[in-house]
């Protein structure tokens, strides 16, 4: 055995670290001054710097009805497809035919299309164009749109 072949026992053990900045300059790669660059600084997710947070300003609960929610539209050649000669149509008819998801957001019945049929049209929103053709088909439109409350 020669001198260069001698290997030690154990690993060299490395310097240990403290948070005292070290290799990357004097801030450390934090800044100068201000909150993050304290030791220890920590925010919580959400905190906007003091003001009122966005989830904190937005209503909680009850009162809140978003301003996107509008009624389905249906063209008429879909209840020409889906409903027979006298059938009566309502929101949750239509839900029923799964042409609508949601009874409480109702249904507007647009003119597109052709109709033949004799459907009578309740508690639905409808354009005119729809109401002519439905009537000059031999069907009939309720104006007076009765509310109710739905079972969810």
């Amino acid at each position: 055995m020669q001198l260069h072949q001698l290997k030690p026992n154990h690993k060299l053990k490395k310097k240990k670290r403290v948070g005292r900045g070290g290799k990357r300059g004097t801030y450390s790669g934090r800044g100068i001054k201000g909150q993050k660059a304290r030791s220890g600084s920590k925010r919580k997710p959400g905190f906007e710097g003091g003001r009122t947070p966005l989830w904190r300003q937005l209503p909680k609960k009850k009162g809140f009805k978003s301003i996107h929610l509008k009624p389905m539209a249906i063209n008429l050649n879909l209840l020409e497809q889906k409903f027979s000669d006298g059938d009566l149509i309502t929101p949750r008819e239509l839900c029923k035919k799964g042409l609508i998801d949601n009874i409480k957001l109702g249904a507007k019945i647009l003119g597109q299309g052709e109709i033949t049929k004799k459907l009578i049209v309740k508690n639905c929103s409808i354009s005119k164009s729809a109401k002519e053709k439905i009537e000059k088909a031999g069907g009939k439109v309720s104006q007076k749109l009765e509310v109710h409350k739905v079972k969810s």
